[in-house]
């Protein structure tokens, strides 16, 4: 029999990794197990962040959103958990209702706020009616041992993801291109580009404009971006799931946001910062400044003899 907190979020990458802080404050009163796109709720168990995940198709869930007897399996699934949170359905007042009847503790909450409320805050105030005592943590991810890289293998210098969610929220090839080689001008600086299953166009244009050699990893399974990602020196990308998921691993991160979207959803981990894209010679110019500042605060780090690896989990 399954105990503790069953957290129901069939979201993308960037909507889940938001709810890490709230995950947290649940795993810190019991184990937590994740309903949601296997994927994702692997990279989860993976790093630590819940104990279990369950795939959202098949789980059976679309049975509450009609009035006929739920199937046996279904309520026994849900009425051995403590607890029920599920960040889906709330717009559905039977779906709402016969899962409280299933869960007696259940919450039933949107994924993000109507208003501007940063998402993983919201996701956190959902919690509330629990009192679960427990402090917001939003130190970044430390990867686990099974993660974790040969310490005398080679580090990535520089990760960048050109590509994005929406044509709307993508930064022109041509910029990036030109920061890295402003960057590059004064440092030597490995480049590795991320192109993800969508991101062919994006990334292809940015390796044609480099100057320079780059080095490309190719839709890398979940688990093995997070290494990556967690073990560079820094981390450039648009707002996008890649970008929280490097932010979430502690890569001191560039995060480009439009100004529509920078607020409710720029990352909560404290190695991140979001630089909202006003204009092409403004942004340029900016993130040039921004990240020879991140570069050279991690050298200075490493030249303190202090560890450049993520914050303890």
């Amino acid at each position: 029999m399954e105990t503790g907190s069953l957290v129901i979020h069939p979201g993308a990458l960037g909507d889940v990794l938001q709810a890490v802080p709230a995950l947290r404050a649940l795993r810190a009163v019991a184990p937590v197990t994740f309903v949601g796109q296997p994927r994702l709720g692997g990279l989860l168990v993976a790093l630590g962040v819940v104990e279990r995940a369950r795939a959202f198709d098949g789980f059976g869930l679309e049975a509450l959103f009609m009035d006929e007897p739920a199937p046996a399996a279904l309520a026994r699934a849900l009425g051995a958990f403590d607890r029920v949170v599920s960040w889906f359905g709330s717009r559905d007042e039977t779906y709402r209702r016969r899962l409280s009847a299933l869960a007696p503790r259940a919450i039933v909450a949107p994924p993000v706020s109507d208003d501007d409320t940063p998402v993983w805050r919201h996701l956190l105030a959902t919690l509330a009616a629990w009192d679960l005592a427990a402090p917001p943590r939003v130190e970044p991810i430390r990867l686990p041992p099974a993660l974790a890289p040969d310490a005398a293998g080679p580090r990535p210098g520089l990760v960048v993801h050109p590509g994005s969610g929406g044509d709307w929220k993508r930064w022109p090839a041509e910029r990036f291109a030109t920061v890295i080689a402003a960057v590059r001008r004064s440092r030597a600086l490995d480049v590795l580009v991320h192109r993800g299953p969508a991101d062919a166009e994006a990334a292809g244009r940015l390796l044609a404009l480099l100057p320079g050699p780059a080095a490309i990893v190719l839709e890398p399974e979940l688990p093995r971006l997070a290494t990556v990602l967690g073990t560079a020196r820094a981390y450039l990308g648009g707002d996008s799931g890649v970008s929280h998921l490097a932010a979430a691993v502690g890569a001191p991160s560039l995060v480009l946001f439009p100004p529509s979207t920078r607020r409710r959803w720029e990352p909560w981990s404290p190695t991140a910062v979001s630089v909202e894209m006003a204009g092409a010679a403004v942004d340029t110019e900016r993130v040039i400044g921004e990240l020879e500042r991140i570069l050279e605060a991690r050298n200075d780090t490493a030249r303190g003899g202090r560890s450049t690896g993520p914050a303890p989990e």
